[in-house]
């Protein structure tokens, strides 16, 4: 049966080598194993009945709600407040709007969660604002990239939703899991911005205006309000993560149509149409990934792969590492929902066997994923940036470079001390 899997495999790479969207590929790929003379025999209606299932589930209509939010509150002109509040805040600070860049990231995954989507919608804001005040451009597409990949560690989080599903774990709580990891993930960012300003004698505002401070806190103050109301009603039990989704987006509209005045029919018509295009693209895939999913279980692959980590690795920390390694080389060339269907129906059910925590390695995925997607050859979020800032993708590779050590250092901390992961988790009873 293992062959099923390695037929799969096989198959996969050769569709997305050729450049078939990733959906297509999963669901081709499926059908053609399904067909072969390698395994079972198969229906149609087993094929219908697994895509159903799988788009078949409550906590996936987060998705489009946390997709509809993001892209209200990004068109209404919150991200100009955001970052004005940012500059006042920490652009004192030696290194600058290097420290602001990478605030902004993090205020702004509350809307968008999403790596690309970051990098995309605020990378060329903030690299020209660095490049315009005399940032070395290198310097500035660097942390512009590294500070992207926050996104998805601090809720909300389309990949997380992605993961719990397949994994079968509290939506919840890898968003509150996400928070503390996120957090140290800009800190640590902000301390190598420091330490290279410092270094190479980057400029920085002379002193803080508190006025000015005030006067642009209240102003952003509306998009503070989304997250905690995301991570406070999940907390409080006052509404599942599918419902906060509901509640954020109702939020989004009334800001938009009320407090900016800058949401008209027109523009939201654009992103209604914008999120039902996403929406189905990603249920369609988890719906063929569902199938592919149910191939990986009669196959035997998850027993077989635990079996193989237990000979080599003889903790779950050594286990962790490995898989590591594997998801970091794909992350380099492979897109991040495409990663997370594809390996999770193989490597979730080896985790009682191998003793890893599911919602640790959930943030432990996430975070590799992110790193993988500012890592050469085919990192996403650097050809991104290499649109949008019409630089050398080297030299964004070389203003990248120093990032790595403060977001492996996280990483590592997430694996080798797991209560930074599971603390508020368990502190608010979901773990």
């Amino acid at each position: 049966m293992l062959t099923l899997t390695l037929a799969f495999i096989l198959v996969l790479l050769l569709l997305y080598v050729l450049g078939v969207p990733v959906a297509y590929a999963i669901g081709l790929s499926a059908i053609v194993v399904m067909v072969l003379p390698v395994g079972p025999d198969f229906n149609a209606q087993v094929i219908a009945q697994r895509m159903y299932t799988g788009m078949n589930s409550f906590t996936l209509l987060a998705i489009p709600f946390f997709l509809f939010a993001g892209r209200i509150m990004n068109v209404i002109g919150m991200t100009s407040d955001i970052f004005d509040f940012a500059e006042e805040a920490v652009g004192p600070l030696p290194g600058g709007l290097g420290h602001v860049n990478v605030v902004v990231s993090m205020i702004f995954s509350g809307m968008s969660g999403a790596a690309v989507a970051d990098a995309a919608g605020l990378g060329t804001i903030e690299y020209e604002a660095m490049t315009d005040r005399g940032y070395e451009p290198g310097f500035s597409a660097g942390i512009t990239a590294a500070s992207s990949t926050i996104g998805p560690i601090i809720p909300p989080s389309i990949p997380m939703i992605v993961y719990g599903v397949m994994a079968q774990v509290s939506i919840g709580a890898l968003f509150i899991a996400g928070v503390i990891p996120g957090i140290l993930m800009g800190v640590s960012l902000m301390g190598m911005v420091t330490y290279i300003a410092i270094r190479e004698g980057f400029a920085s505002r002379n002193a803080y205006n508190a006025r000015k401070l005030l006067g642009t806190l209240v102003r952003a103050a509306p998009a503070f309000v989304a997250p905690v109301i995301i991570i406070g009603g999940i907390i409080s039990g006052y509404f599942t993560p599918t419902e906060s989704a509901v509640v954020a987006v109702m939020y989004a509209t009334f800001l938009g149509a009320f407090y900016y005045r800058s949401l008209d029919g027109e523009t939201l018509y654009a992103v209604i149409k914008k999120t039902f295009i996403d929406t189905a693209a990603l249920i369609l895939i988890i719906g063929l990934a569902n199938l592919y999913g149910f191939l990986v279980t009669i196959s035997g692959v998850p027993r077989y792969l635990t079996e193989t980590l237990l000979t080599v690795a003889d903790t779950a920390i050594v286990a962790t590492l490995l898989l590591v390694v594997v998801l970091l080389v794909f992350g380099t060339f492979m897109e991040t929902l495409a990663i997370i269907l594809i390996t999770v129906p193989i490597l979730a059910p080896t985790f009682p066997g191998l003793g890893i925590d599911p919602l640790v390695f959930g943030i432990v995925m996430m975070i590799t994923l992110m790193i993988g997607l500012i890592t050469p050859p085919f990192g996403v979020v650097l050809f991104v940036l290499e649109r949008v800032t019409n630089l050398d993708l080297l030299d964004i590779i070389r203003g990248v470079g120093p990032f790595y050590i403060p977001l492996f250092a996280v990483l590592l901390l997430v694996i080798f001390v797991p209560d930074v992961v599971l603390f508020l988790p368990r502190m608010f009873g979901f773990a």
